[in-house]
């Protein structure tokens, strides 16, 4: 009897599977993605020129050295991203300026959805944005008060490329 209703709950089991699978428009191989095999394609993000990209003046912030790039999976969208930080002494505007520029020279345009202010860019299946480092945005990240990251505009630039 044991066999005879597990025998019965197995295609019941596979439909309901298959019909969730066509309801959301997912299969079930996206959703067992994951970064395993995205070293490659971490390694070429975080190559991008856009992230050497600086006005002048501007530094690499203390402890910042390389790159940070890794890759993220959530519900079966894999996310490759790469991120530097900067510090300058000069104004927001000039970085701003430096990035449109710079932006615009290596084939990324504006983001249609991004607010009037954002430093958002888009190019194929990437996203740069630029973000100014405030106290709040330090205290989050667990950066405290570094003088080094508090004064002048200190900044991240980040690229996300959806897979």
């Amino acid at each position: 009897m044991v066999g005879a209703t597990r025998a019965r709950l197995i295609p019941l089991l596979l439909a309901t599977v298959s019909v969730a699978s066509a309801l959301t428009g997912c299969a079930l191989m996206d959703l067992a993605r994951d970064c395993e095999g995205a070293g490659a394609r971490v390694d070429e993000v975080a190559a991008l020129g856009i992230l050497d990209s600086r006005p002048d003046d501007a530094g690499v912030a203390r402890g910042f050295g390389k790159v940070d790039a890794g890759c993220w999976s959530d519900s079966g969208d894999v996310v490759v991203s790469a991120e530097r930080t900067y510090t300058f002494p000069g104004a927001r505007a000039e970085v701003a300026a430096h990035y449109r520029a710079a932006a615009r020279d290596d084939g990324w345009r504006p983001d249609p959805d991004a607010g009037p202010d954002d430093l958002s860019f888009v190019k194929k299946t990437m996203s740069l944005q630029i973000v100014f480092l405030t106290a709040e945005h330090l205290a989050e990240e667990d950066y405290g008060s570094r003088p080094d990251l508090s004064t002048g505009a200190a900044y991240s630039i980040s690229v996300e490329s959806y897979e």
